[in-house]
């Protein structure tokens, strides 16, 4: 294999990642499965009333008289998919009338071509109307930031490290710390003691 040939396979290799990214980035900006499954359920109901079904000799044809309203449900759900593709902000709108489109098929189309468009259309439309576009990520980002940063802990005092020989535990706050009586205070159940000079006895007040 020549050096022409591999550089050529790795540029493919490129183009096609790059396609599959913006591809990726399309399909996440609008709903892309709703629209998709809208068309599938389209094509069965326009196409099943004029297909023929062959059995060796015998031709049965699934032809009706609503004929020409499957055909008419059958591009209208087409063209809802495209519109939930290239017109995203009508999704609701395109989403309720691939619905109602769908429930009319089923007495119009051959039972909705057989429950096969029926079911695909009414999923392509319920997707459709419950799809949201997704929140940036800058956005996100910034909630993170302006989230308050919890305070560090307080250092221990190096003359308590000193003295035990081992970290110290971190000194209390100042404003949880249990308030000391003052020097005024006397608790009633504590008794006063005075020194006598004379005999150096104390005695109880």
């Amino acid at each position: 294999m020549s050096a022409e040939t591999q550089a050529a396979q790795g540029q493919d290799e490129h183009v096609l990642r790059v396609f599959r990214r913006a591809f990726r980035t399309w399909r996440g900006q609008r709903p892309f499965w709703a629209g998709l499954f809208t068309m599938i359920g389209g094509l069965p109901i326009a196409y099943l009333p004029y297909a023929d079904l062959r059995l060796g000799n015998i031709t049965i044809a699934m032809a009706t008289t609503a004929g020409a309203g499957s055909l008419i449900i059958g591009v209208l759900l087409v063209t809802l998919g495209l519109t939930m593709w290239f017109q995203s902000a009508v999704r609701v709108f395109a989403g309720i009338a691939a619905i109602v489109l769908a429930l009319i098929s089923i007495p119009v189309a051959n039972i909705g071509g057989f429950l096969l468009g029926f079911l695909c259309a009414l999923l392509g439309g319920a997707l459709s109307v419950s799809w949201a576009p997704g929140t940036a990520q800058a956005a996100a980002g910034q909630d993170a930031e302006a989230e308050p940063v919890p305070r560090a802990a307080t250092a221990p005092d190096p003359a308590l490290q000193e003295q035990y020989g081992k970290a110290a535990p971190a000194p209390v706050p100042t404003e949880a710390a249990v308030p000391a009586p003052r020097a005024d205070e006397h608790h009633p159940n504590v008794t006063e003691t005075t020194a006598h000079a004379d005999g150096g006895r104390n005695s109880a007040g």
